[in-house]
Order: C-alpha cells, then sequence, then structure tokens
C-alpha cells in the first residue's frame, strides 16, 4: 500500500503559499503580458515557475506541477494552429479551408476552456483549496504528496483525491 502526506487544510497554509499555489496558474497570461502570440512562452513561463517553485512545499508543488502538465495540450493544440496558419499565409494561394476552421474552433475552445479551469484553480489554490483538473490533478497528487519510502515520516492514506 502506498503511503501519503495528509492534505494542509487551508488555515494551515501560509497566504505567501496561497499566493504562489496561485501563481502557477496566472503563468497562462505569460505570453499575452509581454504581447506575444506565441504559445510556447506560456509553456517556458509555466517550467520555470514550476522549477522554482516545487521545493517550497507540498501544496506550492501540487498546485505548479498540475499548471505545467495542464500547460503542455494547450500549447500543442495552440502551437498547431499557429504552424498551419503561418503555413497557409505562405502560400501563393492561400485560401482558408474548412478544415482550417475547424480545427482554428477547436483550438479555441480548448484554450477557452483551458483559461476557465485555470481561473478557477487559482480562485480555490488562494483560497487554500485543492482543485484537481480531470487527467493532470492525479498525477501532480502523486508527485507532490506520495511519501518517499526512504523518509522517516511515513503517513497513513489520508485524504486520497477522488479518482
Amino acid at each position: 500500500m502506498e503511503e501519503y502526506y495528509s492534505l494542509p487544510q487551508p488555515e494551515e497554509i501560509s497566504e505567501r503559499e496561497k499566493e504562489d499555489a496561485m501563481g502557477a496558474y496566472l503563468m497562462m497570461f505569460a505570453a499575452v503580458a509581454i504581447g506575444l502570440p506565441l504559445p510556447i512562452i506560456n509553456l517556458i513561463a509555466s517550467f520555470i515557475y514550476f522549477y522554482i517553485n516545487r521545493k517550497k512545499s507540498k501544496f506550492i508543488h501540487f498546485h505548479s506541477l498540475q499548471s505545467l502538465l495542464s500547460q503542455i495540450p494547450t500549447t500543442i493544440i495552440n502551437w498547431g494552429l499557429v504552424v498551419w496558419s503561418v503555413t497557409i499565409f505562405f502560400k501563393d494561394d492561400w485560401k482558408l479551408t474548412p478544415e482550417f476552421w475547424g480545427y482554428a474552433i477547436f483550438a479555441g475552445s480548448a484554450t477557452l476552456l483551458y483559461f476557465v479551469y485555470g481561473l478557477i484553480a487559482a480562485y480555490k489554490a488562494r483560497q487554500g483549496k485543492m482543485y484537481y483538473f480531470l487527467f493532470f490533478g492525479k498525477i501532480a497528487y502523486e508527485a507532490a504528496f506520495k511519501v518517499d519510502t526512504n523518509s522517516q515520516k511515513i503517513v497513513s492514506e489520508v485524504n486520497k483525491p477522488p479518482f
């Protein structure tokens, strides 16, 4: 049986930790803040934020990893749209096909969905609460709260997410 550290309760988390966890989700606005429409900037900003803040606390580690992991598919989808758009633009007879518009709508919907969930997660993190994304919540939880078997702090399985 795997062992997990117990989850911190909102009153046990410092204001600084809450702000740092919230900031992990706000990395999605990194490219917008510097005025570039390149989705890779968001991913790089999320990775740097995760790398710098992962050792501060398990709460911050969870939120920054979940933010980073959820940024990857959004970046890939948007990068595909950017490459496709540039390819079309440099053709002699550039024409926007129905397939392109379908993919553009898909990419826009995925980005909007990510923004909505990211803002909800940022709000929850600021309150000191855990918020689990569908695919990435369990991975982030496992990485942040799994007890190292070499450690002396073995705790029983408590507050495991509902997966």
